[in-house]
Protein backbone atom coordinates (compact mmCIF):
# COMPACT_ATOMS: atom_id res chain seq x y z
CA UNK A 1 0.00 0.00 0.00
CA UNK A 2 0.91 3.56 -0.79
CA UNK A 3 -0.25 7.05 0.25
CA UNK A 4 0.16 10.52 -0.98
CA UNK A 5 -0.42 13.37 1.11
CA UNK A 6 -1.06 16.32 -0.15
CA UNK A 7 -0.40 19.86 2.15
CA UNK A 8 -2.02 22.40 2.64
CA UNK A 9 -4.06 24.32 4.89
CA UNK A 10 -7.82 23.24 5.47
CA UNK A 11 -10.84 25.98 4.83
CA UNK A 12 -12.14 27.89 1.97
CA UNK A 13 -9.82 30.93 2.91
CA UNK A 14 -6.81 28.72 2.17
CA UNK A 15 -7.61 26.97 -0.96
CA UNK A 16 -6.81 29.58 -3.35
CA UNK A 17 -3.60 30.22 -1.91
CA UNK A 18 0.26 29.41 -2.97
CA UNK A 19 0.52 27.34 0.29
CA UNK A 20 -2.21 24.58 -0.66
CA UNK A 21 -0.61 23.40 -4.05
CA UNK A 22 -0.10 20.19 -2.22
CA UNK A 23 -3.98 20.02 -1.98
CA UNK A 24 -4.55 21.13 -5.69
CA UNK A 25 -2.41 17.97 -6.82
CA UNK A 26 -5.09 15.81 -4.23
CA UNK A 27 -7.79 17.27 -5.67
CA UNK A 28 -6.56 15.88 -9.24
CA UNK A 29 -6.58 12.47 -7.87
CA UNK A 30 -9.59 12.69 -6.63
CA UNK A 31 -11.65 13.36 -9.42
CA UNK A 32 -10.62 10.20 -10.81
CA UNK A 33 -13.28 9.13 -9.10
CA UNK A 34 -11.93 6.01 -7.79
CA UNK A 35 -11.58 7.07 -4.01
CA UNK A 36 -13.91 6.33 -1.29
CA UNK A 37 -13.41 8.90 1.57
CA UNK A 38 -12.93 8.56 5.67
CA UNK A 39 -13.23 12.09 7.56
CA UNK A 40 -11.00 12.23 11.32
CA UNK A 41 -10.46 14.86 13.12
CA UNK A 42 -6.73 14.98 11.81
CA UNK A 43 -7.61 14.60 8.02
CA UNK A 44 -9.15 13.20 5.10
CA UNK A 45 -8.22 9.88 3.96
CA UNK A 46 -8.98 8.70 0.36
CA UNK A 47 -8.61 5.13 -0.19
CA UNK A 48 -8.78 2.80 -3.46
CA UNK A 49 -6.97 0.54 -5.48
CA UNK A 50 -4.13 -0.33 -2.82
CA UNK A 51 -3.84 3.05 -2.48
CA UNK A 52 -4.19 6.36 -0.19
CA UNK A 53 -4.45 9.79 -0.26
CA UNK A 54 -4.30 11.91 2.67
CA UNK A 55 -5.78 15.50 3.28
CA UNK A 56 -4.27 16.65 6.92
CA UNK A 57 -7.07 18.91 8.63
CA UNK A 58 -4.73 19.96 11.37
CA UNK A 59 -2.94 22.86 9.35
CA UNK A 60 0.41 23.41 7.68
CA UNK A 61 2.45 23.19 10.60
CA UNK A 62 1.13 20.25 12.49
CA UNK A 63 0.82 18.10 9.03
CA UNK A 64 3.31 15.40 10.89
CA UNK A 65 0.43 14.47 13.62
CA UNK A 66 -2.46 13.57 10.80
CA UNK A 67 1.02 11.82 8.46
CA UNK A 68 1.67 9.87 12.20
CA UNK A 69 -2.10 8.85 12.50
CA UNK A 70 -1.95 7.71 8.79
CA UNK A 71 1.07 5.77 9.85
CA UNK A 72 -0.22 4.45 13.12
CA UNK A 73 -3.74 3.61 11.70
CA UNK A 74 -3.16 1.97 8.09
CA UNK A 75 0.61 0.67 9.01
CA UNK A 76 2.60 2.15 6.21
CA UNK A 77 5.71 2.86 6.03
CA UNK A 78 6.89 6.16 5.64
CA UNK A 79 9.22 5.07 2.32
CA UNK A 80 5.80 4.33 0.82
CA UNK A 81 4.50 8.22 0.93
CA UNK A 82 5.01 10.87 -1.50
CA UNK A 83 4.36 13.72 0.01
CA UNK A 84 3.11 17.15 -2.22
CA UNK A 85 4.40 20.67 -1.11
CA UNK A 86 4.57 23.76 -2.25
CA UNK A 87 8.75 25.73 -2.23
CA UNK A 88 9.92 29.08 -2.44
CA UNK A 89 13.22 28.15 -3.31
CA UNK A 90 11.81 26.64 -6.70
CA UNK A 91 10.91 28.46 -9.53
CA UNK A 92 7.05 28.60 -10.29
CA UNK A 93 5.82 26.10 -11.96
CA UNK A 94 9.09 23.80 -11.76
CA UNK A 95 8.76 20.49 -10.31
CA UNK A 96 11.06 18.39 -7.95
CA UNK A 97 10.72 14.71 -6.93
CA UNK A 98 13.62 13.58 -4.52
CA UNK A 99 13.40 9.97 -2.58
CA UNK A 100 14.52 11.88 0.56
CA UNK A 101 16.24 14.59 2.20
CA UNK A 102 15.39 17.77 4.85
CA UNK A 103 12.65 20.16 5.11
CA UNK A 104 14.44 22.76 4.08
CA UNK A 105 12.74 26.19 5.40
CA UNK A 106 9.03 24.20 4.97
CA UNK A 107 7.45 23.83 8.11
CA UNK A 108 4.75 21.61 7.15
CA UNK A 109 7.49 19.50 5.94
CA UNK A 110 9.79 19.58 9.00
CA UNK A 111 6.63 18.51 10.99
CA UNK A 112 6.08 15.26 9.13
CA UNK A 113 10.03 14.67 9.03
CA UNK A 114 10.08 15.18 13.24
CA UNK A 115 6.24 12.97 13.31
CA UNK A 116 8.08 10.13 11.36
CA UNK A 117 11.39 10.54 12.95
CA UNK A 118 13.33 9.96 9.68
CA UNK A 119 14.17 12.33 6.48
CA UNK A 120 13.94 8.83 4.32
CA UNK A 121 10.08 10.17 3.11
CA UNK A 122 9.76 10.49 -0.79
CA UNK A 123 8.65 14.27 -1.90
CA UNK A 124 7.38 16.15 -4.54
CA UNK A 125 7.93 20.01 -4.52
CA UNK A 126 5.57 22.23 -6.71
CA UNK A 127 7.82 25.60 -7.23
CA UNK A 128 5.88 28.82 -5.96
CA UNK A 129 8.44 31.28 -6.71
CA UNK A 130 10.26 33.59 -4.20
CA UNK A 131 8.41 36.45 -1.84
CA UNK A 132 8.54 39.71 -3.44
CA UNK A 133 11.25 42.03 -1.96
CA UNK A 134 9.89 43.14 1.59
CA UNK A 135 6.68 40.62 1.84
CA UNK A 136 6.88 38.17 4.79
CA UNK A 137 7.20 34.88 3.89
CA UNK A 138 4.06 34.08 5.54
CA UNK A 139 2.07 36.52 3.94
CA UNK A 140 3.30 35.36 0.25
CA UNK A 141 2.38 31.87 1.18
CA UNK A 142 -0.83 32.43 2.19
CA UNK A 143 -2.01 34.42 -0.75
CA UNK A 144 -2.90 33.46 -4.10
CA UNK A 145 -0.62 33.22 -7.08
CA UNK A 146 -0.38 36.53 -9.39
CA UNK A 147 -2.70 36.04 -12.79
CA UNK A 148 0.17 34.98 -14.81
CA UNK A 149 1.12 31.95 -12.63
CA UNK A 150 -1.84 30.76 -12.20
CA UNK A 151 -1.59 28.65 -15.81
CA UNK A 152 2.52 27.38 -14.44
CA UNK A 153 0.72 26.31 -11.30
CA UNK A 154 -2.05 24.63 -13.12
CA UNK A 155 0.23 22.62 -14.81
CA UNK A 156 2.59 21.79 -12.55
CA UNK A 157 -0.09 20.70 -10.39
CA UNK A 158 -1.85 18.12 -12.84
CA UNK A 159 1.84 16.93 -13.69
CA UNK A 160 2.80 16.23 -10.03
CA UNK A 161 -0.66 14.54 -10.25
CA UNK A 162 0.61 12.13 -12.93
CA UNK A 163 3.53 11.60 -11.33
CA UNK A 164 1.77 10.78 -7.97
CA UNK A 165 -0.46 8.29 -9.63
CA UNK A 166 2.45 6.66 -11.14
CA UNK A 167 3.90 6.77 -7.48
CA UNK A 168 0.81 4.84 -6.35
CA UNK A 169 0.39 2.32 -9.29
CA UNK A 170 4.15 1.50 -9.63
CA UNK A 171 6.66 2.67 -7.15
CA UNK A 172 8.82 5.51 -6.33
CA UNK A 173 11.11 4.21 -8.86
CA UNK A 174 8.55 4.29 -11.48
CA UNK A 175 8.24 7.60 -10.92
CA UNK A 176 11.60 8.96 -10.43
CA UNK A 177 12.24 7.55 -14.36
CA UNK A 178 9.12 9.07 -15.58
CA UNK A 179 10.47 12.32 -13.52
CA UNK A 180 13.92 12.34 -15.10
CA UNK A 181 12.67 11.77 -18.23
CA UNK A 182 10.46 15.34 -18.54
Amino acid sequence: MRAVVGLGNPGPNYAPTRHNAGFWVLERLVRQGRFRVNRYDWGEVYQGDGSLLLRPLTFMNRSGEAVAELVRLFHISPQDILVVYDDVDLPVGELRLRPRGGPGTHRGMRSVLEALGTEAVPRLRIGIGPPPPGMELSQYVLSPPLKEEVPLLAAAADRAAALAEIFLRAGLAAALDEYARS
